[in-house]
């Protein structure tokens, strides 16, 4: 384990220099939806994804998934970085 958390801050560091442009984020709706793509979208970076075009390959198998099986293949440390384009 390292002994700073200096990945984690760097991950926030765009959000926090960004946050006085999220003026739509004015309801807590609105909020949970920028804090859950945001989420997404830094997961996707942690497991080696570009993240337009894991959420892409996500998005559009989605409706296909029958299973959960389909569903945990779909998670971003489970997709490689090749077949999520």
């Amino acid at each position: 384990m390292p002994i700073d958390n200096n990945a984690a801050e760097r991950a926030i560091r765009p959000l926090v220099i960004g946050r006085k442009n999220w003026l739509f984020s004015d309801t807590p709706r609105g909020a949970t939806a920028n804090a859950q793509l945001y989420s997404l979208v830094e997961t996707a970076k942690a497991n080696s994804q570009e993240p337009y075009a894991w959420l892409r390959h996500a998005l559009e198998r989605l409706p296909l998934a029958t299973s959960i099986e389909d569903y945990e293949a779909l998670l971003p440390w489970n997709c490689s970085p090749a077949s999520s384009s």
